[in-house]
């Protein structure tokens, strides 16, 4: 019984052993021979996961979530929306009137009444003595010989001067530059030179410099109410181009032009400061739009939109972009409002009945647009307390002054151009504020406005209207930007994905001689584990079958000693 108790422990102690000892043989040797393959180890190693990523795959960079945040955040802000502030309308709104009017307005100022325009471009600087004048060539104006000129428009009058009846010892006096009603100098249609303004696009000079700073310093600092710290603090700071933007200056602009007004104090300005002050800076937004827009390569000699000059100047600050369209609001209530006037004034073009006939078509077809439209500017509010009557004649007088400023621009073009443009708003003022709806009769007043004041107004709305179409023409060129750079971010991420991963191809192959060796190795010990193991093997099932025969315990049918 002793013996017989001693084997059934045997029994017990080694059979788990040798049950665990085989499948230590089943479960490494087939596995290991498995990749004694070569072929197959190289094809393991393909499939490990290293291979080259993807472009889906570069979504495990870090910063390219970012990336794709500010591109979508951006393509939704492709176009301004909301209320435009201080006006009645939207951005929407506005956009959608220009579609349908600019096509009009581009092709009526092309005509010969709205083309010729008279001024005098030499009148000294009335304050201070400016020696700043451009030499480049794209400053000069090409004037109009006076055989070029339509009949119509010239003039035997002797203009400004006159003979005291006292007789002629007396000096002669010169006539007033403005009215009551005006807001601005009056260009006299009997003094200065015809200009074909289609002859004399509004664009880049290359004017700059303390000269031109001197200007806008001068209208900013001493004719804007001292409110610009409070409606534009970068205006205090000097503005220039900059040849490249940072991709961090590029996520931080034009995402919102209907930003809220908390931002700054405007509340604390009156409504009449506060308009006074957009249009200053619509105009002068407006300008710089013009001049990226149609920049002077100076490698290439081509004429083409400068982004990097609009986002220095404009792009970067959403609240010029908003003055912009707050401006063409204004302009098109004041053509609105004068359609009645317009209907009935005779548009003389120097080109015979038929060409008469064409002008005020052309023009009573964009005024009917314009009156399409309403609810754009209530002119009402402003002026309607008895304190801000007084402020009136300040107003007056500070847009009079911007007037005198334009004869400092040391730039011949760009003197016509801003002369013609503080003429055409001052006209726009002229007819929202110094005119009721009934005193618009040209029976009864025909001689509201001179024809200058007419053709300034068209062709300054005919400014901002290209000025929107082209802030659009700026958005597009600059989502292409962000997204040409999104698209360089991503294949750097996948450039360096694939060098990281060849880079790791190479090392494994270099590597695979040593690999090969080490399973090898494995192979070699656990066949020499076999062959130690194996022969215990036998004995152990040797003496299990044994001791199954000394119980008298049926052995199943098969299985015997092994000798």
């Amino acid at each position: 019984m002793k013996l017989q108790r001693n084997s059934r422990n045997q029994l017990f102690y080694f059979t788990p052993a040798f049950i665990l000892l085989l499948f230590i043989i089943f479960c490494l040797t087939p596995r290991t021979l498995t990749l004694s393959s070569p072929s197959q180890l190289a094809t393991t190693h393909q499939g490990s996961g290293e291979e080259e990523p993807e472009a889906n795959n570069v979504s495990e960079d870090p910063n390219y979530c970012a990336v794709r945040f500010r591109r979508s955040h951006y393509l939704y802000k492709a176009f301004p929306s909301g209320l435009i502030s201080d006006a009645c309308c939207d951005y929407e709104t506005v956009d959608r009137i220009n579609a349908d009017i600019y096509p009009k307005l581009h092709e009526l100022i092309k005509t010969d009444f709205f083309k010729y325009y008279k001024l005098n471009l030499f009148k000294e600087c009335p304050f201070w003595i400016e020696n700043g004048q451009c030499m480049n060539r794209a400053c000069s104006v090409e004037t109009m010989d006076k055989t070029d000129i339509p009949d119509i428009y010239k003039s035997d009058v002797l203009g400004a001067l006159k003979t005291s009846p006292a007789g002629p010892l007396f000096q002669p006096f010169e006539k007033c530059e403005f009215t009551d009603r005006d807001f601005c100098v009056v260009e006299d249609e009997n003094d200065g030179v015809f200009v074909n303004l289609q002859d004399n696009p509004e664009r880049f000079t290359g004017y700059a410099g303390p000269s031109a700073g001197r200007v806008w310093k001068s209208i900013y600092e001493e004719n804007c109410f001292n409110i610009v710290h409070q409606l534009d603090p970068s205006r205090k700071n000097k503005i220039s181009h900059t040849s490249s933007i940072s991709k961090n200056q590029l996520s931080n602009i034009m995402s919102s032009i209907d930003q809220n007004d908390d931002e700054n104090d405007s509340d604390d300005v009156c409504f009449e400061k506060r308009v006074y002050y957009r249009l200053i800076s619509g105009l002068h937004s407006s300008i710089s739009i013009h001049i990226c827009d149609e920049y002077l390569n100076q490698t290439t000699g081509e004429w083409r939109p400068n982004l990097d000059c609009f986002i220095s100047r404009i792009g970067s600050h959403p609240e010029r972009i908003q003055n912009v369209y707050f401006n063409y609001v204004v302009l098109l209530r004041a053509i609105s409002k004068l359609s009645p006037y317009l209907r009935g004034y005779e548009f003389c073009a120097g080109g015979g009945r038929d060409e008469d006939t064409k002008v005020k078509n052309m023009v009573t077809e964009l005024t009917n647009a314009a009156v399409s439209c309403h609810g754009t500017f209530d002119e009402k509010l402003m002026f309607a307390s008895d304190e801000s009557r007084l402020l009136k004649e300040e107003f007056k007088n500070h847009f009079r002054n911007v007037s005198r400023i334009m004869d400092c621009v040391g730039c011949d073009k760009c003197r016509l151009w801003g002369k013609l443009q503080i003429s055409g708003v001052g006209t726009a003022l002229k007819v929202l504020f110094s005119y009721d709806d009934q005193y618009l009769n040209p029976s009864s007043n025909p001689n509201l406005l001179t024809r200058t004041e007419i053709v300034a107004l068209f062709n300054t709305f005919n400014r901002f209207s290209e000025s929107i179409i082209a802030i659009k023409r700026f958005r597009k060129l600059y989502h292409e930007r962000v997204k040409a750079q999104t698209k360089d971010h991503t294949d750097d991420i996948t450039t360096t994905a694939t060098t990281t991963s060849a880079s790791t191809k190479t090392n494994n192959t270099s590597q695979q001689p040593t690999q090969l060796t080490a399973h090898h190795h494995i192979i070699e010990f656990v066949s020499s584990l076999k062959d130690i193991i194996i022969p215990y093997a036998k004995s152990l099932s040797t003496f299990i079958i044994r001791q199954l025969e000394h119980w008298h315990i049926p052995m199943p049918s098969g299985i015997s000693v092994i000798d």
